[in-house]
């Protein structure tokens, strides 16, 4: 099959990936496109906290504070909304459709889904992420 203009996959959204790795074809710092590029960057807004990035005090959201409260339902929903706005105030790149916060109290861990569609895209996205208690 000839790849063409309509068959090529179109690089809307670009950003290195946050570890810096070398791409070993072009010797150059890899990239991550489109819907894995907006997944990393939510992934960085939630698991960032307020004040932790310097110049930028504001971005960020707190979620990895109230791991250690007692899990009832205001703490998940507590947590669902800071989420929804921080991801509706700092990612302009995709539509949120929707949070969804589980906990499993018994293996101290907390399960955040995040549906989106990218702004060009009507498909959506699905991103998971796992916080867990270490302390």
């Amino acid at each position: 099959m000839a790849i063409t203009p309509l068959t090529k996959k179109r690089e809307i959204y670009s950003d290195f990936g946050k570890d810096l790795l070398l791409n070993p074809v072009s010797s150059d710092v890899s990239r991550k496109i489109n819907e894995e590029a907006v997944k990393e960057s939510i992934k960085n807004l939630i698991l960032t906290d307020r004040g932790e990035r310097l110049f930028q005090p504001e971005v960020g959201c707190d979620v990895r504070s109230m791991l250690f409260e007692n899990f009832t339902q205001e703490t998940v929903d507590t947590m669902r909304n800071m989420i929804f706005e921080t991801i509706e105030t700092y990612e302009p790149r995709c539509e949120l459709l929707g949070v969804d916060v589980t906990g499993k109290i018994d293996s101290n861990e907390i399960r955040i889904i995040i549906t989106f569609a990218l702004i060009n895209n009507e498909e959506p996205t699905t991103l998971e992420v796992l916080l867990n208690r270490i302390r």
